[in-house]
């Protein structure tokens, strides 16, 4: 098809940018709920290619991301309770790490992660299954030091997963908050926002200078993501944590669904 010819659009054409922006769209309104966004956006810019090389599509996709999801927070921090605090030094390190993660997105091969990621998607998709009052209400399991300890260290961790455009990021982070720690779902949530806006920052400090982002297609994509999360965000908050824990488990479902597609085949 005939290629718009725009600046910062790459050779995409009207259909795929069409199709490109229905799928910000959707993977906005997931991502507000309970993250895994990127398993919609990710895929359909990498099915695409433009620019005709991986890395624009993870630049790209980071500066729609990280609309949709500060939209999505605005969202939360009128309904639900966030510890600013703990959560803005969790992001801290998330960023620090997503920055590292960024550095090597382009010299390591996804299939290296996807059989870890297979493996630990199953175990937290079991376990939230299993255990059906988990994340139902607040259960904290640490004292205050140990629990901000635990939050900086996972930020940290999944920030460099992130900036690897590693998939599930938000899902490990809300099951880390719920399973680990004892937030509810709602509230681990709205704290893996923050988190996320960090990790895909800390990847734009390095993607942004290197000139790996097209500006008109993320731009035009975050705002069709924006829409969708300050649509998923409002449902959540309305519907509470049992609608996001269901939510949570669809995600994770998909997410080994697909993951496992893509080892099984050597993608």
């Amino acid at each position: 098809m005939t290629s718009l010819g725009w600046p910062g659009f790459a050779d995409v054409s009207l259909v795929g940018l069409l199709f490109l922006c229905v799928a910000a769209f959707a993977a906005g309104t997931v991502d507000a709920v309970v993250g895994g966004g990127g398993l919609i956006q990710l895929p359909a810019l990498m099915l695409l290619s433009p620019g005709g090389h991986t890395i624009y599509s993870l630049a790209t996709n980071k500066v729609a991301s990280m609309v949709g999801t500060t939209a999505a927070l605005r969202t939360y921090a009128r309904s639900t309770r966030i510890e600013w605090r703990s959560a803005l030094l969790m992001a801290a390190a998330a960023l620090a790490g997503a920055i590292g993660g960024a550095r090597v997105a382009d010299r390591l091969a996804p299939g290296v992660l996807n059989g870890v990621v297979l493996v630990a998607m199953v175990g937290v998709g079991y376990y939230t299954w299993r255990r059906r009052e988990l994340g139902a209400h607040e259960h904290s399991r640490f004292g205050r030091p140990q629990e901000l300890a635990l939050m900086v260290l996972g930020g940290a961790v999944m920030g460099f997963y992130d900036g690897m455009t590693g998939p599930g990021t938000g899902s490990f982070l809300v099951f880390m908050l719920v399973g680990l720690l004892g937030f509810a779902f709602l509230r681990a949530s709205a704290t893996a926002k923050i988190v996320n806006i960090a990790t895909n920052l800390g990847a734009l400090v390095y993607f942004v200078p290197a000139g790996k982002v097209l500006w008109g297609l993320g731009l035009t994509m975050a705002a069709c993501n924006l829409a969708g999360a300050v649509i998923g965000a409002s449902v959540a908050v309305n519907r509470g944590s049992a609608f996001v824990r269901r939510v949570f488990l669809g995600v994770v479902t998909a997410l080994v669904v697909t993951i496992g597609w893509k080892f099984a085949v050597g993608a």
